[in-house]
């Protein structure tokens, strides 16, 4: 997993300097208190079940020095990255050698340290992808001190979850997976790991969040926690207070590099499904769902133009030919708002639900289309490497078609039909379709938007367009019913994407 903020120290393998990933008058009443359970007078009693079913893993890799230091001198000591007194004792060191002199730099032996747990007697262990990439020969140190030589059994790079198996003589003691879906934002938390390599450590805190997106992967779903997570707790589990695993603790938000309190655990209800593939698949891979659309976010505009209560679902920029969606009836435009009977809260949740679904099962899929919902059946097909099912600008080649002339200025865009002079100065395909934009006004709702000349608009509130005049005739009438936005559908250069403009702005 990657960092996408100078606040996430990332890879939290706990090593020598391996870094962690790092919503009239009324009566008053008295409101009635949740249930909850009452702070533990001690975590001991579950501490000491749970230990023994947490491991600390040792790995070693074979790293390329920035410099030759391989010499047959004293060895550098070490300090933390960034230090002054790196670059002092470097320099010293260096100052014996004539430049002419130094070897050229010597692979050698890196040594990082991690956290994990027992999920089966037989010695299957789940951890972070992340703690055990590109290692050469990896450790799993049991409680009692044992060391094992671990193999790695499947990964996941898509969620950073790794699966290792390790010879054993005699059963170990293995933790059980819990309900993560059942656990509450104020429950109790108990993370054991083994922060900065000093061994089994247990920290205690609450659930802070749930489905928490960090920009770490496509399927981003964290718990959040208070529970101090550091460097080297990667991999670890966190527990509820049955002493069930609920997440496994993987990123932590820190300006500094150390702990403050907001750290981030993989769901069990993700992390479960994903081990489970990886140790029972033949190919030891996960195999997730395909849906075989592009979305986007439904904005306050769409949502309006669309004549939804409230911009909630995922918006369809297109469909792949002849993929589950196509072949399910789901079309462009269509607003996805639930997915097997759960609900798309917003356009991130429908991939996370369409890749845990099984590869071949039919799914209801509730729709709004033409303002209303609609229901179809899809049977959802198998995600491949090659295929795309990610919010993102999709990528699909515009429809077959010949344009009219005309000229019509309209919301800030001078629009026309397609032509051959336009076709070669825009760079259009022979078979483009719509109407082009020669001209954007600036400071206009549509230049804020992002519109450009030469983009093409193939649809204006869900309704194909082949003239100005016809997209002209589509602003009047939305504006004629009260609507405070019209939904284009834009081509640019093979890229389709839906756009709300603003119409009391035009």
């Amino acid at each position: 997993m990657s960092s996408r903020s100078s606040n996430f120290v990332c890879r939290a393998a706990a090593s020598v300097i391996s870094c962690f990933l790092i919503l009239a008058p009324v009566a008053v009443v008295a409101p009635i208190p949740a249930a909850a359970r009452p702070a533990p007078d001690s975590f001991a009693d579950l501490a000491a079940r749970l230990l023994p079913s947490v491991v600390n893993i040792s790995t070693t890799q074979t790293i390329k020095s920035d410099r030759g230091r391989e010499h047959s001198g004293p060895e550098i000591p070490q300090f933390p990255p960034g230090s002054p007194f790196e670059e002092f004792f470097r320099d010293f060191f260096d100052r014996g050698l004539p430049k002419s002199g130094r070897p050229e730099a010597q692979p050698r032996k890196g040594t990082s340290l991690g956290s994990g747990f027992i999920i089966d007697p037989a010695g299957y262990v789940v951890t972070n992808n992340h703690v055990i990439a590109d290692a050469d020969e990896i450790t799993v140190i049991l409680h009692d001190d044992t060391n094992l030589k671990a193999e790695v059994v499947g990964r996941d790079t898509k969620t950073d979850i790794a699966l290792l198996k390790v010879k054993t003589d005699k059963p170990l003691a293995a933790a059980i997976w819990g309900d993560s879906d059942g656990s509450r934002v104020g429950d109790w938390v108990l993370a054991i790991g083994n922060p900065f390599g000093l061994g089994g450590s247990v920290t205690a805190g609450i659930l802070s969040a749930r489905q928490r997106d960090i920009n770490s992967g496509p399927y981003d779903d964290f718990l959040q926690t208070d529970a101090s997570i550091n460097r080297g707790n990667s991999g670890g589990p966190m527990f509820n207070m049955d002493g069930e695993v609920i997440g496994i603790n993987t990123a932590i938000y820190s300006p500094s590099g150390g702990s403050i309190g907001i750290g981030f655990a993989i769901p069990s209800s993700l992390a479960r499904e994903v081990v489970a593939e990886l140790r029972n698949e033949p190919d030891h891979n996960v195999h997730r769902g395909w849906l075989g659309v592009r979305i986007q976010a439904v904005t306050d505009e769409i949502a309006e133009s669309l004549g939804l209560d409230k911009a909630r679902g995922a918006l369809v920029a297109s469909v792949s030919d002849s993929g589950p969606a196509q072949l399910g009836g789901i079309q462009a435009g269509d607003v996805v708002l639930s997915f097997d009977g759960r609900e798309v809260s917003d356009m991130r949740r429908l991939p996370r639900l369409v890749a845990e679904t099984p590869v071949g099962k039919t799914v209801p899929v509730t729709l709004w289309r033409k303002r209303k919902e609609n229901v179809v059946e899809v049977k959802v097909g198998r995600l491949e490497e090659s295929e795309q099912q990610q919010a993102s600008a999709p990528e699909v080649v515009g429809k077959s078609g010949k344009g009219e002339g005309g000229v019509v200025k309209t919301l800030g865009l001078t629009l026309s039909g397609i032509t051959a002079d336009l076709k070669e100065k825009f760079s259009l395909s022979d078979d483009s379709k719509g109407v082009v934009v020669v001209d954007v006004a600036r400071d206009s709702p549509a230049a804020a938007k992002g519109v450009r000349a030469g983009d093409v608009i193939m649809e204006a509130a869900q309704e194909e367009v082949k003239s100005p005049g016809e997209v002209s005739t589509k602003i009047d009438e939305a504006k004629k019913s009260g609507r405070k936005s019209i939904l284009l559908l834009v081509e640019r250069q093979g890229d389709l994407r839906f756009i709300a403009l603003r119409l009391d702005q035009g």
